[in-house]
């Protein structure tokens, strides 16, 4: 790893021109604006009620808020460019309108949808698809120039479950970082974010083997979001559902933590604070 090559190891993220620093790491508050999130405590279709869980989470802590209005859980139905944006760019116009200093990011794979949600307030473009469903992505963020979040899939929601065949699973995945980033460093796009993608093309038992070995993508020298929040990893295991994997969720972002994650993207805002904490102070950091 050269000193001077274009990703050096990043301790700061440009979101919207402020350098912000990923010591503590960040908490992403999830809000969809869509009628079939997995979660149903993340569904948002009314703008006064997403403003009022947008600042809830402020204030509760969240460093930045991800919004989305497309359903990515494994099998759920394609929706129409139009309709994303048609869900997406208002919500992402009244937070920056109605919530000063929020910062927010944009779930898409779509390079349109995140185009217009940067010109309408967004500072970070969060790729469920690590720009493998539509090509004009990396040129879109490159023109953008706002941070981006690279997250490792095989197909795409509809598909996906059905590809979670690996000879090596922490090889792969870094082979495809790779590749991408290498893409992304000809785009000169400087600031990136790895997301090893819980929960898509991986069984329950992949995400926990990729759990465990989160520190295997540090090679990469970039920041590591980690979304395991309520997801079937937790609730299959516990045997229970989204509604109840709370607790399991803090354990898993406990692992995170200590295993090197620069962002946690969490459901529940206030227990991802309190957990940064515990773990900051057990570590003598943050």
């Amino acid at each position: 790893m050269t000193k001077n090559r274009l990703f050096s190891a990043k301790t700061t993220l440009n979101l919207g021109g402020e350098l912000v620093e990923l010591t503590p790491p960040l908490i992403m508050g999830i809000l969809n604006v869509t009628p079939d999130s997995f979660f149903r405590g993340s569904r948002f279709r009314d703008t006064t009620n997403l403003l009022k869980k947008a600042e809830a989470m402020m204030l509760e802590g969240a460093d930045l808020l991800d919004i989305g209005g497309y359903s990515t859980r494994p099998g759920a139905e394609d929706v129409a460019l139009e309709e994303e944006l048609h869900r997406v760019v208002p919500a992402v116009e009244a937070i920056s309108r109605e919530l000063a200093g929020c910062k927010i990011s944009v779930d898409t794979f779509r390079a349109e949808v995140a185009s217009q949600a940067c010109q309408a307030g967004a500072v970070m473009v969060n790729d469920i698809s690590g720009g493998t469903l539509d090509d004009q992505m990396f040129p879109t963020i490159a023109k953008l120039g706002v941070s981006y979040v690279l997250m490792h899939i095989k197909g795409d929601p509809q598909t996906m479950s059905g590809l979670s065949q690996y000879k090596n699973l922490e090889k792969e995945i870094l082979d495809f970082f790779q590749q991408q980033i290498q893409k992304l460093r000809e785009w000169q796009v400087r600031d990136v974010v790895i997301d090893p993608g819980f929960g898509f093309a991986k069984t329950v038992q992949q995400n926990f083997q990729l759990l465990n070995c989160l520190h295997y993508f540090k090679i990469l020298e970039l920041p590591i979001l980690v979304g395991v929040s309520r997801k079937s990893m937790i609730w299959k295991t516990l045997g229970t559902d989204a509604g109840g994997a709370l607790n399991g969720t803090t354990a898993l972002n406990t692992i995170a933590l200590l295993n090197g994650a620069s962002i946690l993207r969490v459901h529940d805002v206030r227990e991802a604070v309190e957990t940064r904490k515990l773990v900051g102070t057990t570590l003598g950091k943050w």
